[in-house]
């Protein structure tokens, strides 16, 4: 059974990445990201129960919290970027 939710997990971050490489906009690009991220979390639990090692799980919620704090320190710095851009588009007229 573990088996096969590693392999639908790889599955579904692959699909993760080819949406975050082709991602119509910024947006959608960061949140393909983010749900590599949350996969990532889900693949370390997985392992972590396969290969009978609970102490990774430690290691799994630290990498969720870092992916958690970055989605929003990216979005954060495109929020700034797109507001500065209409700031100074909108002084120049």
């Amino acid at each position: 059974m573990y088996y096969a939710a590693t392999i639908a997990t790889l599955v579904t971050m692959a699909l993760a990445l080819l949406r975050a490489v082709k991602g119509p906009s910024v947006y959608d690009r960061v949140l393909a990201v983010n749900m590599f991220g949350t996969k990532t979390v889900l693949l370390l639990a997985v392992v972590a129960f396969l290969f009978g090692r609970p102490d990774f799980l430690d290691l799994v919620l630290a990498y969720a919290l870092i992916n958690f704090i970055g989605v929003f320190a990216v979005l954060n710095f495109f929020r700034i970027r797109n507001t500065g851009q209409a700031e100074a588009d909108g002084a120049g007229q």
